[in-house]
């Protein structure tokens, strides 16, 4: 069937007067809109105003209304009897009457001609993507029209930065390989090195392309205002959180959104895992982390790779180990599952008694561990266990207890973890670039963003359970001990470590704290030996404390072998007397000492016996007189001194002097 050719009026090859009329009825309606103008704004703001008015009139109560009135005609009154109150009055109604009919639509300026170009590629490009044969009226068809699909866009030095389009209801926006395919094809078109946002609205079949900011790189480690229980990541885009911190920037304060880490017994992801290629930044986020727990907990650390990073931490309040070997590792990781079932049952005992938890189970215990692949497979070489086997008990009761796990790896070497360590990590971080099945193998879902061309250390993604993705900038946190390090980062770093302990010298006390020694009550001066064997006795009453305390030395045998024998039979005292010099040579030697008094000494009663013991016990600290008086207690006491008749033999004690002079005594026989 033939089409039917349109009116000849309607068609280029119209009457030449009719074409004239028309340019003319066209030029006439533009100029009277031009003069006009003013009169449309005027009307236009009349409208306004009645329409307050009558809004007003509406919402107002009744009682207000007649007094307002009553004003208003008043008003009117007294302008009316103003000289030229009317003309004024006239005059400002017009004047506020144009200002509020103006057109306040700002002026749209389409696209220009390159700009215009570049929307018909990417529409052109999408027509494979999101057309169906079947459609008989296809959103998308080749030469079609791109002002009919994109509802919105906008460009920045002649780049994409904004494109909102409509898709076809039939297209599998559900589906993460469709969403894929169309993501990658319009970050193509739009322009690589810069990371966009695709924001896909399935109930109104709309997506939403913008180009994002670069993340703030500037930010070092610093204290961050958190809980004892929250862990900052790093930073991501104001439009995905709901809060913001102060963050030193160099010398200058911003608020910037974190991406918050809440850990402990509320936390419903209170273990970590990052992943990442080499020089992306995951030993960064340890050490970050670390810092941020020091502050409310302890940390223990197991640097599997043995490269020293976690070196400054070694011997800081806080810091329960730094351990690089298998042994140290096995040792520590065994400790850490014992003290989380500790943990465990004392909290258990806790609550059946109604009371809280203990101190120390209350404060957060953090484990840091740095390629924990390395050292699983150093433990099969050697025929050991696997250290992540240690890791059970704290991934499966660690919230509970306490006890935090954030463990980084390589992506490469990410088939060599656990899967109880896979498993048991919600809060997950990816770092540098990655494939994006790599990402959502890592993450779960695929992201929503782009990744640059060129990312700096740190940059990556973070999901925290079953939330969002969110683009992550981790806080630059090198080594402070590394020479690369600048002095601005390592001055920070340095300051955010507790104080270390004072050494404490432990081999000469200060003075001023020193005591004095003072000897013991009970010990007296020591005895001097006289310089001559004539020299004249002691008196009796000091002369009694040094013979019963210095009974015997400790390198003499005599006085060890006396006191068994001699007081069992007096007249065979002198038979074991005859080894041991000592016994009986004083008083023979000493023909002018007192001791010739008692005459009895030598009589075969029982009194006469005791005194025999007496010198011979006196007799060896003599002969060394600075030894006897170190050990008072360990001397072997003689038997009880006799009755008072006897005592006069106590001035016996100078009798020793005898000794050290190196003369022979004679037997007790010829006394």
């Amino acid at each position: 069937m033939s089409r039917r050719p349109l009116p000849r009026i309607l068609t280029d090859r119209a009457l030449p007067s009719l074409a004239r009329g028309r340019d003319l009825a066209r030029n006439a309606s533009d100029n009277a809109a031009d003069v006009l103008k003013p009169l449309i704004a005027v009307g236009r703001g009349l409208r306004r105003h009645a329409g307050w008015v009558a809004g007003w009139w509406i919402h107002s109560a009744k009682d207000r209304r007649g007094p307002t009135l009553l004003l208003a005609v008043a008003g009117v009154v007294v302008v009316a009897l103003l000289p030229y109150g009317p003309l004024l009055a006239g005059v400002t109604l017009l004047m506020s009457a144009g200002w509020t009919g103006r057109d306040r639509r700002p002026a749209t300026a389409g696209p220009s001609e390159p700009e215009r170009a570049k929307l018909q590629a990417v529409y052109e490009a999408l027509v494979p993507y999101l057309t169906d044969p079947d459609d008989p009226a296809p959103l998308y068809t080749h030469h079609g029209d791109a002002g009919g699909v994109f509802t919105d866009h906008e460009f920045e030095n002649g780049r994409l930065t904004l494109l909102r389009l409509r898709y076809p209801g039939y297209f599998t926006d559900g589906e993460p390989d469709s969403r894929a395919r169309v993501e990658q094809l319009l970050h193509a078109k739009a322009g690589r090195g810069r990371e966009y946002r695709f924001d896909w609205d399935e109930e109104d079949n709309h997506l939403t392309l913008t180009a994002l900011p670069a993340l703030a790189t500037g930010i070092a480690a610093q204290r961050f205002v958190t809980s004892p229980h929250e862990a900052i990541l790093g930073f991501t885009d104001a439009t995905d959180v709901q809060r913001t911190i102060p963050v030193l920037r160099g010398e200058e304060s911003w608020d910037l959104p974190p991406v918050v880490w809440r850990t402990g017994p509320r936390s419903t992801e209170p273990h970590l895992l990052a992943l990442g290629g080499p020089g992306t930044g995951t030993t960064t986020l340890l050490r970050s982390l670390a810092l941020q727990a020091l502050h409310h907990g302890d940390v223990l650390v197991v640097d599997g790779a043995g490269s020293g990073e976690y070196g400054f931490l070694a011997g800081r309040p806080g810091v329960l180990g730094v351990e690089s070997g298998l042994a140290g590792t096995l040792a520590a990781l065994e400790w850490l599952a014992h003290e989380t079932q500790r943990r465990l049952i004392a909290v258990n005992r806790a609550r059946q008694a109604g009371h809280p938890a203990p101190a120390d189970v209350r404060r957060p215990l953090w484990l840091i561990v740095d390629h924990p692949a390395a050292l699983a497979q150093l433990a099969r070489v050697e025929g050991r266990p696997d250290p992540q086997d240690l890791l059970d008990v704290p991934l499966r009761h660690g919230r509970a207890a306490g006890v935090t796990l954030a463990v980084a790896e390589h992506l490469d070497a990410a088939d060599g973890l656990s899967e109880g360590l896979r498993t048991g990590t919600r809060a997950r971080v990816l770092l540098g670039p990655a494939h994006p099945a790599q990402a959502r193998a890592v993450l779960g879902v695929p992201p929503h963003t782009t990744q640059g061309a060129h990312l700096p250390p740190g940059r990556g993604y973070a999901r925290l359970g079953d939330g969002a993705v969110h683009r992550l900038q981790v806080p630059a946190t090198p080594d402070p001990h590394d020479e690369e390090t600048t002095g601005a980062h390592r001055e920070a770093i340095l300051s955010l470590l507790p104080a270390a302990p004072q050494a404490v010298d432990l081999v000469k006390a200060p003075p001023e704290t020193a005591p004095p020694v003072k000897a013991p009550p009970e010990m007296a001066p020591p005895v001097k030996a006289p310089a001559r064997p004539t020299a004249p006795p002691r008196t009796p009453a000091p002369a009694t404390a040094p013979v019963e305390r210095p009974t015997a030395r400790p390198t003499a045998p005599t006085p060890v072998d006396r006191p068994t024998a001699p007081f069992t039979a007096p007249p065979t005292a002198t038979a074991p007397l005859t080894p041991p010099p000592a016994t009986a040579t004083a008083p023979v030697d000493r023909p002018t000492a007192p001791f010739t008094a008692p005459p009895t000494a030598t009589a075969p009663p029982a009194a006469t016996a005791p005194l025999t013991p007496p010198p011979a016990t006196a007799t060896a600290p003599v002969a060394r007189p600075t030894a006897p008086f170190t050990a008072p207690p360990t001397a072997t006491a003689p038997p009880p001194p006799p009755p008072p008749a006897t005592g006069t033999a106590a001035p016996t004690a100078p009798a020793p002097a005898e000794r050290s002079s190196g003369a022979d005594p004679a037997p007790a026989a010829d006394v």
